[in-house]
């Protein structure tokens, strides 16, 4: 498979803002390291597009919750990256005709404190929570460019996990006290109760979705650093935005995120 030609497909639907049934046969990732490794390609596109200076800025994780993985038919998580220049912090107005789709997913966010080595037999609550330094309550905006969302796991991680936007709060600092596996999340869109949801929405804690990411990136040579940030999946049912709305989230004990389209 053309892993160049795949990520300039990719590429190419974002900056049209099409909308395809899927991509071509001959484009399509037959396992996930061809798809990360388109992944890479799309991100470095979209850098190259980016303001100077705007990296990435840390992970987002796909697919955690049974809600999502129903929607898109994907029995496994899957991980894209946050970009600097797709970011934004809570209070921010986003210009609605920049997406296809407006997908409003709450999430809780991580700051890594240092940097994540592997353990034997892989991560645990324990062993990840050591390495974060903060909890952010987050709201991620899912750009979607498919007719069907059944695609699977591998076009989904091809295309950056379909990241769209980051909206984070502010990091709390005093977290461990918190049981996030019971956290509870509410999301409002124009000041009326859209969904709620909590932290065991994801994988049934939000550490789990952590642990399985610190482990997951060091299959792909990859590494948690010091810095940054991670997303975790959506712990509510979704919802599409429209131009002219707010939507804010607040999640129990770590504080609340909103933004606007205009």
């Amino acid at each position: 498979m053309d892993v160049t030609a795949a990520a300039d497909e990719l590429l190419d639907m974002r900056r049209t803002r099409r909308i395809e049934p899927d991509l071509p046969d001959e484009l399509r990732p037959a396992d996930l390291a061809t798809a990360y490794a388109v992944q890479d390609l799309v991100v470095a596109g979209l850098l190259e597009a980016a303001p100077d200076g705007a990296p990435p800025v840390g992970y987002k994780c796909a697919c955690t919750s049974p809600i999502a993985q129903e929607a898109l038919r994907i029995d496994r998580p899957v991980f894209g990256r946050l970009l600097a220049h797709t970011t934004s912090p809570s209070g921010a107005t986003l210009d609605a005709t920049h997406f296809v789709l407006r997908v409003i997913e709450a999430e809780f966010g991580f700051r890594v404190g240092r940097d994540v080595e592997p353990v034997d037999g892989g991560h645990t609550h324990d062993t990840i929570a050591e390495h974060i330094d903060a909890v952010i309550p987050a709201i991620e905006i899912v750009d979607y460019r498919y007719e069907s969302w059944a695609l699977g796991a591998l076009q989904v991680a091809a295309d950056n996990a379909i990241h769209g936007w980051w909206i984070h709060g502010e990091p709390v600092t005093d977290w461990r006290g918190l049981d996030l596996g019971v956290a509870g999340v509410i999301v409002e869109r124009n000041g009326e109760r859209v969904t709620e949801g909590s932290g065991s929405n994801v994988l049934g804690h939000p550490l789990t979705v952590m642990a399985w990411l610190a482990d997951e990136l060091l299959q792909y040579g990859r590494q948690l650093r010091a810095g940054d940030v991670v997303t975790t999946g959506v712990t509510t049912d979704v919802f599409e935005a429209e131009a002219g709305d707010h939507v804010c989230a607040t999640f129990d004990g770590v504080g609340s995120v909103e933004l606007r389209f205009e």
